[in-house]
């Protein structure tokens, strides 16, 4: 008996530390599943940005398939894509998603 009086004595000098406990464990479960993948799909991202080139097939946030003519403005924050049959349009660096897939046309000159 004096055995489970004492460990009530103890539990009650800590449980103010263990009163966080739930909360740190839910900061790391969110900080493993939500933010950590976000900084690596961001990171990963901003280094597809910097390495692209003139002649790369890309895609845009809107879904326009294109190949890279030339970039222009400050830092070369503008693209120039060639969207096929001569036409040429011009998007912000930041809105290209990605590489064109294997199954996009490519632009042709007709």
């Amino acid at each position: 008996m004096d055995v489970l009086y004492a460990l009530g004595q103890g539990g009650e000098q800590s449980g103010g530390a263990l009163a966080f406990l739930p909360m740190v464990l839910m900061f790391a479960i969110i900080y493993f599943l939500l933010i950590r993948p976000q900084m690596r799909r961001r990171k990963a991202q901003s280094a597809l940005l910097a390495d692209l080139k003139k002649g790369d097939q890309v895609i845009t946030r809107g879904g326009i398939y294109g190949k890279i003519e030339a970039f222009k403005g400050k830092e070369n924050s503008r693209v120039i894509l060639d969207v096929g049959k001569g036409a040429k349009l011009t998007v912000a660096r930041s809105y290209i998603v990605g590489p064109a897939g294997e199954s996009a046309e490519a632009p042709t000159a007709d």
